[in-house]
């Protein structure tokens, strides 16, 4: 069985990057990824600060937030 992967990213340049070099690096054997633009599904915030988003880009692995670099924070897409 899969485990789920979530990026949460802003679209700026650190995001792409990191969505580039680490999301899509993930096994696709092992993990779902689902990528969700911050600024396109604003609604999606307060999903991302629950489960323990603090800056994007970041990701999600089997429920636990990691941090990658530093493009925003998630104060500032609310």
């Amino acid at each position: 069985m899969k485990s789920k992967a979530i990026f949460y990213h802003a679209g700026c340049p650190v995001c792409l990057s990191a969505e580039e070099n680490v999301a899509r690096s993930l096994d696709p054997n092992r993990y779902e990824l689902e990528i969700i633009h911050l600024g396109n599904s604003r609604d999606k915030i307060a999903e991302a600060k629950a489960k323990g988003v603090l800056s994007v880009p970041a990701l999600i692995l089997d429920g636990q937030p990691f941090h990658i670099n530093f493009g925003a924070a998630i104060a500032d897409l609310e």
